[in-house]
């Protein structure tokens, strides 16, 4: 038999790969192949994706990203090929034919079913049968179903117990393991498991039921206590809050057979009826048929069910994850990159009832100046003095922006920041509320303590609140994303692979605005590209002993950041006021020689030119191209010249909140307000409209037209105009819409609903609650399941 294998020779599983890679992705096998040499060389992707465009082809960062995690798996695929092969050859069973089954599969599961029934394991019960002698009578009544299986069995009975625990001394016995025999070899087939397998996903039915006694704990997962669905077709949001509900003992999770409620104990059901099929079995009355169909029932019963719906359960799961984790991905992104106020002096308040509200002012760096503790609210109710103290701080600062955190209280303080105003037309003063998610995390971190050594903990949340304003970006990368609280399920999920791509985000965005290297943290630095927490903490020291940097090239003098280091990560790092103009711009140093023959060629200084629309849109690129630098390169480089160091932010808005609307008890359906989506989920988004609870929007009002997935129309951080459909004051849930021409189901004020075992996962804002929803069935009929979904700060 031959061993011999082309995965054995690493060129070949590599060929492999990029074939497999460019086939999925639509890519052709070049800019593969370059990408994931960039990659193995330990080049990020923001850089590749922004600077070496030539190489792969234009591949965006979410192509990129794509890449890495699939290389990965294919690697591991090839790892566990590689594997499967020695040790099935080391049992002298590698046929030519098995061997070339498993060198095309191209998925892990596909591998393992190859593999089972050469996998070494504890000694079964066929196994036993096959030591005692069993095989030739499992072989004569599957062959022969005529034969008397009794009659036959009898042949086969042992004199004594074997070694091994056995026990073959009567006919029943025999036939017994004669039956274990046929059932494994069955259930190790991967031509019958694998299509048993596709089949079941694409026909069978997840269903739940409460299990007893547990109606009243579980009151979060009513909706699920008879549930039944297509499990192909089960949403993210609904199959995680299964697995949760099973996960907290509260419901019975199995996979349903479509016509297994029909099925008797003497009938076979659609599933051994393929098994049947498969096997080249039916029932004609033979004297071995009644024992047959025992044992295609068996295989059913003891050996696929229970490990096919493991498979899928695990399946619906994995994919369920992926698309929380995609949400989480994307809503974190929206956020992260939400329109910054920009240098401006913001003083920032942290609603409180009895402990006070606590006040931050920060400098345009986000230096703060000065903090504070007023007591306008209950039990105190010193409204004027708290008035005197918040003016005579604008006054003294400058202050540009009040910036209110949106959990207790934060109405009543909206209000206060609105009677100062007022008083004193002459500071204009703007108003915002922003999501204190993560803020009380960040007020006791280690990191806070470092920044702000002197300040208290309580203090620390405003100044938070106050730098959310001046630069989201800037101040959220310090805070775990996790904590955050914009995704869905995100405690249900693999942890791992959350962290891993919101760190990808995080960093993805980090390097689409870019950083000033003479104001930024060492947090954010540590998230730019081929920079990392140890650099980051070495430019910062290095900025504070010797003062701000004045090019690019003094970056090399800092302690662990070498050449290599230096190419990841200079054309994201900006220097605003230094030697070169071009270090404040994203043009990456090694394109600086470029940038000299476009000055020649325009017969301007780099003063003049950059900024110049007319001038650089005159400039042919053609032109420029060479064998060092393609026209990706060029484009790229004149776009940056044109406008050097745009921030690809939004410009920065903030919603027009009713100041007739103070809290949930002075919503009226029909009510045209203003609100900010703060979390985007499929089934709908959840707006902030200030009064303490957000409304949600399902996906059916989110346009005149179909929409599939919430993301397709809105983003965290839009702000958007919706109509109110449906108040419920007691449960604090609040049904809206954004459609423009409301159908009657609509206007009658029948939303959409869903328990809070099916809530994605909110940052909390101190007693702050929000609508769910369950996009199935009819509106009317989801309204009953409409469930208060808590919300705090962390």
């Amino acid at each position: 038999m031959s061993t011999h294998s082309p995965f054995d020779d690493a060129a070949a599983q590599q060929a492999q790969i990029l074939n497999l890679l460019s086939s999925e992705l639509q890519l052709r096998p070049s800019q593969i192949q370059a990408a994931v040499e960039l990659l193995d060389s330990g080049a990020t992707v923001p850089f590749i994706a922004r600077y070496r465009k030539e190489a792969t082809g234009g591949m965006s960062d979410e192509h990129l990203r794509t890449l890495e995690v699939r290389l990965g798996y294919l690697r591991e695929l090839e790892q566990r090929r590689a594997a499967v092969l020695k040790s099935i050859a080391a049992q002298n069973k590698l046929t030519p034919e098995l061997q070339a089954a498993i060198q095309t599969a191209t998925q892990k599961q596909e591998l393992e079913d190859l593999y089972l029934p050469y996998k070494p394991r504890v000694t079964t019960r066929a196994q036993k049968a096959r030591a005692a002698g069993l095989d030739p009578l499992a072989d004569i009544l599957f062959t022969d179903p005529a034969r008397d299986p009794l009659a036959e069995a009898s042949g086969f009975i042992l004199s004594a117990k074997g070694e091994d625990g056995s026990d073959f001394t009567t006919p029943q016995a025999c036939l017994d393991g004669a039956r274990d025999i046929l059932v494994e070899r069955w259930a190790e087939d991967f031509t019958l498991v694998g299509p048993l397998r596709e089949w079941l996903w694409g026909c069978g039915v997840l269903r739940a039921q409460v299990r007893e006694g547990k109606e009243g704990e579980g009151a979060n997962f009513r909706d699920y206590f008879d549930y039944a669905e297509p499990i192909a077709r089960v949403p993210s949001h609904r199959a995680l809050a299964v697995f949760r509900g099973r996960a907290q003992d509260i419901l019975d999770v199995s996979l349903q057979l479509p016509d297994a409620a029909a099925a008797g104990a003497a009938v076979l059901n659609a599933a051994q009826q393929r098994i049947a099929a498969h096997v080249g079995w039916t029932h004609r009355q033979r004297a071995a048929d009644d024992w047959l169909q025992r044992c295609v029932q068996w295989a059913w019963r003891v050996k696929l069910s229970l490990s096919l719906e493991r498979e899928l359960f695990s399946r619906l799961r994995e994919q369920a994850e992926a698309e929380a984790i995609a949400v989480f991905g994307a809503n974190l992104r929206d956020l992260l990159l939400a329109a910054p106020a920009g240098p401006k002096t913001v003083m920032g308040l942290d609603p409180g009832i009895r402990t006070g509200v606590k006040v931050a002012v920060t400098d345009p760096t986000g230096k703060v100046l000065e903090t504070a503790t007023i007591y306008p609210h209950e039990p105190r109710r010193d409204w004027e003095g708290s008035l005197r103290i918040l003016a005579g701080l604008c006054r003294k600062h400058g202050v540009n922006i009040v910036s209110i955190g949106n959990g207790t209280a934060s109405r009543e303080t909206a209000k206060l920041a609105t009677d100062l105003a007022q008083r004193h037309p002459e500071m204009g003063l703007v108003q915002v509320v922003v999501s204190e998610a993560g803020a009380s995390v960040y007020s006791a971190s280690e990191l806070a303590s470092q920044e702000l050594p002197e300040m208290d903990v309580s203090l620390r949340g405003a100044v938070s609140i106050a730098r959310r304003v001046q630069d989201p970006l800037a101040e959220l990368v310090k805070i775990d994303p996790k904590s955050i609280g914009v995704g869905q399920y995100q405690h249900d999920v693999d942890q791992g692979q959350l962290a891993r791509r919101l760190d990808a985000v995080v960093e993805d965005c980090v390097n689409r605005v870019g950083v000033d290297v003479n104001t930024a943290s060492a947090p954010l630095l540590a998230r730019v590209a081929g920079l990392n927490a140890r650099i980051a903490t070495h430019i910062v020291n290095q900025r504070d002993a010797a003062g701000p940097y004045r090019n690019r090239k003094s970056l090399l003098d800092v302690p662990g950041l070498g050449a290599k280091t230096f190419e990841q990560a200079a054309g994201f790092l900006r220097i605003m006021d230094g030697d070169n103009p071009l270090d404040r711009s994203a043009v990456h140093p090694e394109s600086y020689p470029l940038v000299e023959r476009i000055l020649q060629a325009a017969g301007q200084p780099i003063q003049l030119l950059m900024g110049n629309a007319q001038a650089i849109q005159a400039i042919k690129p053609d032109a420029f191209v060479d064998d060092r630098f393609g026209l990706y390169t060029v484009r790229d480089v004149l776009a940056e010249l044109e406008k050097p160091g745009r921030d690809p932010r939004p410009e920065f808005r903030v919603a027009r909140l009713n100041d007739a609307v103070q809290s949930i008890n002075d919503l009226r359906p029909g009510m045209r307000l203003e609100g900010t989506v703060t979390n985007v989920a499929a089934f709908g988004a959840f707006v902030d409209l200030g009064v303490h609870c957000d409304g949600l929007v399902h996906v059916s009002q989110l346009a005149d037209r179909f929409v599939k997935d919430a993301a397709d129309v809105v983003k965290v951080g839009d702000i958007v105009k919706v109509t109110v459909l449906e108040v419920d004051v007691q449960r604090q849930r609040i049904s809206l819409s954004m459609r423009t021409q409301q159908s009657g189901q609509a206007a009658a004020g029948k939303p959409s609903g869903v328990s809070s075992a099916q809530r994605p996962e909110q940052g909390r804002h101190g007693g702050r609650a929000a609508a769910a929803v369950r996009p199935e069935a009819t509106q009317s009929a989801m309204a009953a399941a409409f469930s208060r979904l808590g919300k705090g700060r962390d």
